[in-house]
């Protein structure tokens, strides 16, 4: 039996869709149901390596730890991974396609929908209901002709569409009523509910507003959600984490905020700890003298690195690290620290530049990409980071460089550098950390740190977005549209 089917859309970027896709995904999964995420086609720099050894965009991997299932790219069949303002590195069920200007992509995306179909169809064999994400807007009329990831998305599953709209951000009632009216009338018989996200203050203000925007749409609103505290990793560069600081913090740890940053989920679990104040600069003068400096990955790493000379940031990380404060690099991060960085086959553009010289690895760009899972322990490290060898480890590399046979890690004095994205999911990796810069600084903390591990704190908060969700949706009527499909309201 097919997979039943229901399909979060919204207004606009950044309006809570992939959140409410996870929300929705755990209500199922708690109802007994099993479940499955869905997103055609991802926008993203954070992506994730598959026990296949496949990449996939991280909220599809967030989105199925909801409903308790493996990831798999089945359920994010098309990644683009954008090198530039004009190309991305598009990515097909988890392979590395190759690098292509969004004009050539354009052209030829429609050619992908039975890859994507592949990719739906194996899910709606295996699972009782497919959650599907749209990306973006349906209303982008510039994109509509061949759209694959909103309403053309839609009718190709039968699924059909609940809007939401970021109140946050103010319009929502114009941005809701506006996106519904640019729709052609068969898609908008698709839309068959509306959601107000980001709620801040007293419904019942919302009231009259809501009446009429279901007068005038013609479509229920299913729930006004309120603004939630709730801690779930980022999809992309719209995160609202580069703008927080937790201030009074014990440690200062100052993460580089690159043009293309990529995988800053990785510093999520030290952004939790009660002793780090982990804070995102882009430039010099705000960097000052924090008590670690972090490089994370890049989807560029030479035009990155060309940035941070440019910018001043790089000098500005090379007098901190020769006045003793430590340095620690990830992925991209990690071979800008090295000597050098050549890409004889084009892979970033070409050519060679010369590195910040604080570790000694030389990096090759190859045209395969390093897709690889680890688990076992931290190797013997040198110098300041000493302490983290033979410490649990667990992740994933994905990374286009070489830097030679043992460069999981290596460490000089008081600089890191690793491929392992999620090193420092495991508490133990936290606890060691902090103890080691506490010592060096001189600094003392009486606090704790964490003892439950990233997947424990993550299941605490899907339980808590359900929790929200349950409160704040029309649950019956969704299940109802679940059940009828796009039959759902029909007269």
């Amino acid at each position: 039996m097919a997979a039943k089917t229901i399909m979060i859309q919204g207004t606009m970027s950044n309006a809570g869709k992939s959140v409410l896709t996870a929300g929705l995904c755990r209500i199922f999964r708690q109802d007994g149901y099993t479940v499955a995420p869905f997103k055609s086609q991802n926008m993203a720099l954070n992506s994730f390596i598959t026990r296949e050894g496949l990449e996939m965009g991280r909220a599809q991997v967030m989105q199925a730890e909801a409903a308790g299932i493996e990831p798999s790219v089945d359920m994010n069949p098309i990644l683009l991974k954008p090198t530039s303002d004009m190309g991305s590195q598009v990515i097909v069920q988890g392979e590395v396609q190759g690098c292509q200007s969004a004009r050539d992509y354009f052209a030829r995306k429609r050619t992908l929908i039975p890859r994507i179909m592949d990719s739906f169809n194996r899910l709606a064999r295996q699972y009782d209901i497919i959650v599907i994400e749209g990306a973006g807007s349906p209303a982008e009329i510039n994109l509509k002709a061949d759209d694959i990831v909103n309403m053309g998305m839609a009718r190709l599953a039968q699924a059909p569409v609940l809007l939401a709209g970021d109140i946050d951000r103010g319009g929502v009632f114009a941005s809701l009523y506006g996106t519904v009216a640019l729709l052609e009338p068969e898609e908008r018989a698709m839309v068959k509910g509306t959601i107000i996200n980001k709620f801040r203050g007293d419904v019942e203000i919302l009231r009259p507003g809501l009446t009429m925007l279901e007068e005038l749409t013609q479509i229920p609103v299913l729930g006004v959600v309120p603004w939630m505290e709730v801690d779930l990793d980022d999809e992309d560069s719209l995160s609202e984490r580069f703008s927080a600081r937790r201030e009074g913090a014990a440690l200062d740890v100052a993460v580089i905020r690159l043009p293309r940053i990529s995988n800053f989920t990785d510093f999520h679990p030290l952004e939790r700890h009660p002793a780090m104040g982990v804070r995102y600069v882009d430039r010099p003068d705000q960097l000052g003298f924090p008590h670690l400096v972090i490089l994370p990955g890049t989807k560029n790493t030479m035009a990155d690195l060309a940035w941070l000379r440019q910018s001043g940031l790089e000098a500005a990380v090379l007098k901190l690290a020769a006045g003793g404060v430590p340095v620690i690099g990830v992925c991209g991060g990690y071979q800008m620290l090295g000597h050098t960085l050549s890409d004889p086959d084009g892979v970033e553009g070409g050519g060679r530049m010369i590195g910040m010289g604080l570790l000694s690895v030389d990096t090759i760009f190859q045209k395969e990409k390093t897709r690889t899972r680890y688990q076992g322990t931290v190797p013997a490290l040198e110098g300041l980071f000493a302490p983290l060898s033979d410490s649990p480890a667990e992740g994933y590399e994905i990374h286009m460089g070489d830097s030679g046979e043992e460069a999981l890690f290596t460490a000089s004095g008081h600089v890191m550098g690793t491929y392992l994205h999620g090193l420092f999911d495991h508490p133990e990796i936290q606890d060691r950390l902090t103890r080691l810069l506490l010592s060096r600084w001189g600094l003392e903390w009486t606090g704790e740190s964490p003892r439950e591990d990233a997947m424990t704190y993550k299941n605490r908060q899907y339980d808590l977005l359900a929790h929200q969700l349950r409160r704040s949706l029309d649950l019956e009527r969704i299940y109802q549209i679940l059940d009828q499909g796009l039959d759902a309201g029909a007269k």
